[in-house]
C-alpha cells in the first residue's frame, strides 16, 4: 500500500502521518515513512528522538554518494548514470522507530524537468525503487504539491490523500493539487480534514469537498500543541490521539481495498 500525502503547510500533514504511522505498525504493517517536505517534520511526528533526528542528513544533500552512485564528476555539465543503483539506501539509511523506517529525502525538484543533477536523479530513481520494488506500506510526506513523482512512480500510488483544514486557502490548495495530480496521472485522490472545532467547520468541509472522498474529520486538539511544546510525540500520550490513528488507518485500509481492488495486506 503506497499512499503519497500533501496539502497546504501548517494544516497538520506530518501530524496525521506519524498517526497513521504509528497505528499501521502497531497492527503489524512493515512501514516505511519518507519525509520529502523541505520542513522536515515527520521525524518528531512519528517520535523518532531528537537526538537521532539532529544526525540525519537529507538524501538529497548527500553529494558524495550521489557523485559516487551516478558516476558523476565535480566537473558541471559533465555525463552521469540516470538510474543508479540504489537498493540498498532504504535500509541502510533509514533510521527505526516504533516498528517505523523513517527515510529523509530532503527537497525532490519537479520531476520530468527542472534541475537534472546527481543528487535528484538519485533522489528521484530512490523514491521510484521505493514506490515501486518495497513490499510493504509506504508513506509520503510531500510538500503541497505533485512534483515529486515521475512518470514511473505515478502508477505505483494508491492514493493520494490531501489533508485540509476548514479554510478557503487550505482548500484552494487542494484544489490545485487535484489539479496538478490529475494532469499527472493520478487518479485516486481523497481528502481527510484536520482541526475541526464544531458543526459550522464540519459544514463547511463537507461543502468544499465536493466530490472527493472525505475519509475522515478529525477534532483539533490541544494535546497536539501541548506535545509539541514539551517535544513529545502525540501519540505516546493521549489515548484519544491513538484512536483516531487507529480509525483513520482502518478506513484508508477500506477505502483502499474499495478503489484498487484488492485488499491491503500487513504481511
Amino acid at each position: 500500500m503506497k499512499i503519497a500525502v500533501t496539502g497546504k503547510g501548517g494544516v497538520g500533514k506530518s501530524t496525521v502521518i506519524g498517526m497513521l504511522a504509528r497505528a499501521l505498525a502497531e497492527g503489524g504493517w512493515k512501514v516505511m515513512a519518507i519525509d520529502a517536505d523541505p520542513d522536515a517534520n515527520l521525524g518528531s511526528a512519528i517520535g523518532v528522538p531528537a537526538e537521532t533526528l539532529a544526525g540525519i542528513t537529507p538524501i538529497s544533500r548527500m553529494t558524495a554518494l550521489a557523485r559516487e552512485r551516478t558516476g558523476a564528476s565535480e566537473t558541471a555539465g559533465t555525463h552521469f548514470i540516470l538510474n543508479p543503483r540504489v537498493d540498498d539506501i532504504p535500509d541502510g539509511l533509514s533510521v527505526e522507530h516504533a516498528g517505523i523506517k523513517l527515510l529523509t529525502m530532503g527537497t525532490v525538484d519537479h520531476a520530468g524537468g527542472g534541475c537534472v543533477c546527481p543528487e535528484h536523479t538519485l533522489v528521484r530513481t530512490l523514491l521510484r525503487h521505493v514506490m515501486t520494488r518495497r513490499r510493504e506500506c509506504v508513506l509520503i510526506d510531500m510538500e503541497a504539491g505533485v512534483e515529486h513523482f515521475g512518470r514511473g512512480t505515478v502508477e505505483a500510488v494508491d492514493l493520494l490523500l490531501v489533508v485540509v483544514e476548514p479554510g478557503h486557502r487550505s482548500f484552494q490548495t487542494a484544489r490545485q493539487i487535484e489539479g496538478l495530480a490529475r494532469e499527472l496521472g493520478i487518479r485516486r485522490i481523497a481528502l481527510v480534514a484536520n482541526k475541526i472545532d464544531g458543526e459550522a467547520d464540519e459544514r463547511f468541509v463537507l461543502t468544499e469537498a465536493g466530490d472527493l472522498p472525505l475519509l475522515a474529520m478529525l477534532p483539533i486538539d490541544p494535546v497536539i500543541r501541548t506535545s509539541d511544546r514539551a517535544g513529545i510525540c502525540c501519540w505516546d500520550i493521549s489515548g484519544d490521539i491513538r484512536q483516531r490513528g487507529r480509525d483513520l488507518a482502518a478506513t484508508i485500509i477500506e477505502h483502499v481495498a474499495d478503489i484498487t481492488g484488492r485488499m491491503p495486506c500487513a504481511s
